[in-house]
Parts: C-alpha cells; structure tokens; sequence
C-alpha cells in the first residue's frame, strides 16, 4: 500500500483547521443561497429549543391528569397542558419537515456550485499540469467526495448547534435535580465519540491512499461501457480480463473497508453499552428520588424523558463534532485541488510589435514535467507568412510538442518563440490563441449537432450557421453535411437519441472546417490532418489548405512524403532536434534521412 506523506493528526489539533474548515463551508453554502442558510439557522434554533418545552411541559401534563384522577374527573388543566404539548409537537414535526426541506434543496445547489467551482479550477491549468497522473488522483478525490461535503459540514455544524440548546435546556431542567445528573448526561457519550474520532482518521488515510485504484476502476468501466472502445474490447476478447482487473481492484478495497467497518462496529456497540448503562443508571436514580417521594410523578417523567433525549442530544452532538472532523480531512482534498497554485499569466499583448513578420523560433528547449530527457533541444526556425512547413520524424521526435508550444499550450522554458516580434511570453493567452486554428491528430469528436462541432472552432460564431458553412467549405465538408437528414443540424455521435456516427475522414473534415473557423488565424497547425484519408485525397486537401492560406503559416504533420513535398520547407526531426532542414529537392540532393525516408516509402507504390 503507498505510503502518505502525512497522519491525520488528533481530534484536539483538528479543532482550528475544523473552524476554519467549518466557516469556509459556511461562506459557500451562504454564497449559495442566503435565504435557505437564514432558514436553516432559525429552524435550527426553534429545533433545539422545543425538545426542553415538551419534556417541561409533559411535566405539567402528568401531574394535572394525576390530579384529576384524584379529583374523579379531567379538570381544564389537563386539556390545557395535552393541547400546548400537541401545538409543540406538531411544531417540531413541522420544523423538521423544514430542515429536509432546506437541507434538500441546499445540497442540490451546492453540489452543482462545487462541481461548477473544481471544473473551472480545472480550465486555469496549462496542459503540462492536466497530463500529471498527481493531478488526476487530486481531481478524482475532490470530485468523489469533497462535492458534497461542505453542506455535511455546515449541517453537522447546525447540528451541533441545535443539539447543544438542547442540551443547554435539558441540563438546566437537570440541575435542579441534581447538578452531578448534568454530569452523568454529558459523560454517557464520551466514549463512543473518542472511539470514531480514531476510525475517522483511518477511513481518511484509506481514502487517500486509493485514489491511483478509484481512477483505474473509473477508467476500466469507461473502457468496457463506452462505443469507442467497443470495438476493440470485443474484437480482442478484452472484456473478461478487463472485468477480472476491475474485480479484483474492488476486492482489495472491500477487504480494507470490511476490516475498518468491522473494527468501527464493535468498538460502536462495546462503547455504546457504556452510554446504555449510564442511560439506566440515571433511571434508577431518578425512580429511587421517587418512590422516595422527592419527586413528584409528573417530575419522574420529565426526567427520565431528559435523561433519554438528552443522551441522545449529546451522542448526537459529539457525533456530528466527530462528523464534522471527518467531513474537514475530506474537505482538505477539494481546497487542496482549489488551492493548487497555477500559472500567473503576465503577457497582456494582443498585437505584436512588428506585425506581418511571422514566427521566429529561437533555440527552444524543452522538457516535460518529471521527464530527464528533452522532449525539444535547441530548435531555431523562422516562418513566414504565406509560407509553409511540413514536420517529419518518427513517432516522439518532438513533432507535436513543438506544435503545441506554437500554439501556447506549454509555458516555455528554454529560448523563445516570437510571434510578430513579440515573444508568446508577453502575448495574452487568449490573443494568442485566437491566431492559431489546429487541427490535432487527437481531434475532438463532440457528441453535438454538426453546426456546433464546427463552430467549437470560434466560440465567438459558435451558433453562427452561415460561418459553418464557410468553414465547412474551406475544409471539404460541406457536400457530405448536406446530404445528413437535418444538415448541420444533425446530432453526432451515439450518446443521444438520433445521433449519426461519421466515418474517420468525415470526422477529419468536420475538425477541419473547424481549424477554419477561425478565418483571421495567422498560423494554420495540421497535426496528421487526414490520417484517415487516402494519399490522393491526403493531398488534394493540402493543395486546397494552401491555396487557402496564400497569407497564413501553414504547419503540416504528415508521415505521407507524397503530401510532405509540395511544402515550401521541410524540418526532419529526430529525438527532440531538427536534424535537417529544406525543400524537398534541397533534401533529395543532401542524400541523408529524409531523402532515405522517401525512397523507402515511394518504393512501396512501385
């Protein structure tokens, strides 16, 4: 089992962060909705006060009907003291009725608010941190649990609100009994609430410790449950080894949570026994006070009645404390999510200082996060506008890194990248990246109308029908979308009712004419654009980008030299450098990889 940095310390340690933990709670769920937090805060108070009122008056009500049986007949009394403790209980039902109300309708809103809150943590992360496997354990815990633990948290905190003017009441009835019956009430509880005190911390450190498993578990049942893994799952014969694997991870967290919840059991009702025997003990005491004739019989059930209720407002009390404590170490993984420092963006530029100059690239390097080895070393490049670069290399030569850097996805490290004169370092993000239009090799397929998963491409035209089709001209998409039942507003995909699954080189054009979307982008990225189309259809696309961006940086990567050539330049890369440089024919007359690349691959078609 990993280890943890950290033990969950004490309960008496855990008091502080437990009130700040509980005030933070308390802000966000106010934040939430300020008329359902009042609400719930007056009929906390109301609920505490009514269970003395109850106990006080059922007092009265015996010992008035013990009177009219002495007196051989109901007397006003009775009826008086029956109706105000039906007005009481009836009122105590109506504000419970209202505490589910509240609580209800609180834990809907909140739970969409810290969803909405860690999703938009999420979005101010730059890619280096989204492709952490510590991040993803981070996000899993925050939103398996943490999401629906401030309103715990700040219910607990009424709770124990509530249950202490109980308590304040009762002992106040208690003590002109006895001032040690106090004593004895708050004491019955004590044991039980320092033994979950001791198992919450527990079932926090198992907590913790599985988040790599809950994510692995999370990531088997999108395998076996989602279309596009289907395929393969069933061709392979995946499934069964698939299901054993989540099988098997659910049975080692069973065992963890069968020997916790056994432990936590016993030790619950060996402590709780000792809450039962004070519990009786008290009863005893109070029916000797009365078959001494100290107390009257009214008196005795009004006391046994505290007793009873009044343990039960202390166990609840402590319980909700030892809730509460619970409640803090899981909340520790949501502002520890919401707390995770993130890039201070600085730049503020919107246009470069010499505009029309293009790309310059100067000794970049770069390395991904926890890696040795350069993933970039030392590039240096100067593009043009209306000029064109084609990437070639094996698979991890820093082809795509290279892109993604251009387009302000990674922060740079090493050397520079400028754009118009001015370094991506001083641009604004979003500025920036309204001048580019990607297509990834990974694209996007979007579960959405046809329209939107063009228009995704500029979320400024995102409902714009006529600038789909625009861009869907540009990238070859328009004559298929037109034959589609409702054109571009056609569902795709398979999650929704009526949705129309594409073949590969449709979805590719559909990411193409997105990539167009953005008809003012200065640099045009196509990361392995038509890898589902033929080499002529390949090309012909290329042909079409070019000639649609006679005023655009054009990045092409391709592994199709047949594409690669019509490029104005041609960068070989190999483990992180480029390693050759120039048209097709500068390259074919150097006589080195890229000339070996092409004859290997043109041999094929011969």
């Amino acid at each position: 089992m990993p280890s943890v940095s950290a033990q969950p310390p004490g309960l008496i340690s855990q008091f502080k962060p437990l009130v700040t933990y509980g005030r933070r709670a308390l802000v966000l769920v106010w934040q939430t909705s300020p008329a359902l937090t009042i609400a719930l805060g007056l009929l906390t108070l109301v609920a505490g006060l009514l269970p003395a009122s109850i106990a006080y008056v059922g007092k009265w009500l015996v010992d008035s009907v013990v009177a009219a049986i002495q007196d051989d007949g109901p007397t006003r009394a009775v009826w008086f003291w029956l109706s105000i403790e039906a007005v009481l209980v009836a009122a105590m039902a109506a504000v419970q009725t209202g505490l589910n109300i509240c609580n209800s309708l609180l834990r809907a809103q909140l739970g969409q608010r810290v969803n909405v809150m860690i999703l938009e943590k999420a979005q101010q992360f730059e890619l280096a941190q989204l492709e952490d496997a510590e991040f993803y354990d981070r996000l899993t815990r925050a939103r398996r649990e943490a999401s629906s633990r401030p309103l715990s948290l700040v219910q607990k905190t009424f709770g124990v609100i509530q249950n202490g003017i109980a308590i304040l009441s009762f002992s106040g009835l208690l003590f002109a009994f006895s001032p040690w019956a106090v004593l004895l009430l708050v004491a019955g509880g004590l044991p039980a609430f320092f033994a979950e005190a001791k198992f919450a911390g527990q079932a926090f450190r198992l907590f913790r410790w599985r988040s790599p498993e809950t994510r692995e578990m999370m990531y088997l049942e999108s395998v076996l449950a989602r279309e596009d893994y289907t395929k393969e799952v069933k061709l392979f014969g995946l499934a069964p080894r698939l299901l054993d694997r989540y099988k098997s991870i659910f049975r080692k967290i069973f065992r963890e949570d069968r020997a916790l919840t056994i432990r936590r059991g016993w030790w619950a009702f060996g402590l709780g026994m000792v809450g039962t025997v004070a519990l009786y003990a008290a009863f005893a005491w109070v029916v000797l006070a009365t078959v001494a004739g100290q107390l009257s019989l009214g008196e005795m059930t009004m006391y046994m009645m505290v007793f009873k209720q009044g343990q039960s407002a202390v166990s609840a009390s402590l319980t909700s404390i030892n809730g509460m404590y619970e409640d803090h170490l899981y909340l520790t993984s949501l502002y520890e999510f919401l707390e995770q420092p993130v890039r201070t963006t600085v730049g503020s530029v919107a246009r470069g200082e010499q505009p029309g100059t293009g790309l310059e690239i100067t000794d970049l390097s770069f390395r991904y996060p926890g890696s040795d080895a350069l993933a970039l070393d030392g590039i240096n490049l100067a593009l043009k506008p209306g000029s064109s670069l084609a990437l070639v290399g094996e698979n991890g030569s820093g082809k795509t890194t290279l892109t993604k850097l251009i387009a302000g996805l990674y922060e740079l490290e090493q050397g520079d990248i400028k754009l118009d004169g001015t370094s991506l370092r001083d641009w604004n993000p979003r500025a920036l990246q309204d001048r580019i239009g990607v297509i990834f090799q990974d694209f996007a397929r979007y579960q959405w109308l046809v329209g939107h998963n063009i228009g995704a491409g500029d979320v400024r035209s995102f409902d714009s029908e006529e600038h789909w089709r625009q861009a869907a001209k540009k990238g070859l998409a328009d004559d298929f979308i037109s034959d589609l039942p409702a054109g571009y507003q056609t569902q795709l995909g398979r999650w929704f009712k009526d949705g129309r699954e594409l073949s590969g080189g449709q979805w590719q054009k559909i990411a193409l004419a997105r990539a167009f979307m953005r008809s003012k982008a200065d640099i045009l990225i196509l990361d392995e654009p038509t890898a589902a189309m033929d080499a002529k259809a390949e090309a012909e696309v290329f042909q079409h980008f070019q000639a649609m961006a006679s005023e655009q940086i054009l990045i092409l990567i391709s592994h199709r030299f047949s594409t690669v050539r019509q490029a104005d330049r041609i960068a070989v890369m190999d483990a992180g450098r480029i390693i050759e440089l120039g048209s097709h024919e500068d390259l074919m007359t150097l006589n080195g990889h890229y000339a070996r690349l092409f004859e290997l691959q043109a041999a094929a078609y011969r």
